[in-house]
């Protein structure tokens, strides 16, 4: 059966998989949880390294103006409420409305992510032939501690719920890796990174491209994943739609 979907199709699957994503990442950080209110969910983290990394909120789209000031008053009371003063709040560049209330409260945008996402029988490339090694949470978890986080980053998460790629070059170090998520048919693909001295390599679209083959191999129908501004034409050479742009807002 071929589905027909929208991009607001799309949207929403890859906000209900991302939420679901943060989840999971709170249920292995100290008193962390997503707080749910009318018109957000706000990751809060309040301790360990993982405060410096995920405390953000994904605002609702098309809320009229008085449920956009119940929404921002929901999430500052979820951040008030755990000492958490750093915080980013995801609004889509859609949203004037939003945009144009929290904007009154005094935030600005510090930086830009853009939603994507793709049938996945639109995927463009074929499944790339890359060599990849058995990756255990662990792994990653060292993986990640080679880019400028804390150590421990991420190391309570469930090591079963994502699914792990992982480059290595020919000495065994690791070079790349990425993360898959899935829900409802739905694969999130989160944290693609190479280390500095092996990019342009094209290892982040080949473990791009091995995750969205492997979530139709599992039944998926669609991917979806945010892209930084210079990662944009990677995710779309690999069959990714451009669904606008999230502006991260912070107090």
């Amino acid at each position: 059966m071929t589905l027909t979907l929208t991009d607001t199709d799309l949207y929403q699957r890859g906000a209900a998989t991302l939420v679901a994503s943060w989840d999971v990442c709170a249920a292995g950080a100290p008193g962390a949880a997503v707080v749910r209110g009318h018109g957000v969910r706000s990751g809060v983290f309040p301790h360990g390294p993982e405060r410096d990394v995920f405390n953000n909120a994904l605002l609702d789209r098309d809320l009229p103006a008085d449920a956009s000031e119940v929404a921002l008053d929901a999430m500052e009371a979820a951040y008030a409420s755990a000492s958490v003063d750093r915080f980013a709040a995801w609004v889509h560049e859609s949203e004037e409305a939003m945009r144009a209330a929290i904007t009154a409260r005094g935030y600005t945008v510090a930086e830009t992510t853009r939603a994507m996402a793709t049938p996945l029988s639109d995927l463009r490339l074929p499944r790339p032939e890359i060599d990849l090694s058995p990756a255990a949470w662990p792994d990653y978890v060292r993986f990640l501690e080679r880019f400028d986080v804390e150590p421990g980053l991420m190391a309570g998460v469930d090591p079963d719920a994502y699914r792990v790629v992982l480059a290595r070059g020919d000495g065994g170090e690791s070079l790349a890796a990425a993360l898959a998520f899935d829900l409802d048919g739905d694969c999130g693909i989160y944290n693609v990174g190479t280390v500095e001295h092996a990019r342009r390599r094209g290892l982040a679209t080949a473990l791009t491209a091995v995750l969205a083959h492997d979530a139709a191999d599992r039944g998926c129908v669609t991917a979806s994943l945010q892209a930084t501004p210079m990662a944009e034409r990677l995710y779309a050479s690999v069959g990714f739609r451009d669904l606008g742009r999230f502006l991260e807002y912070v107090p």
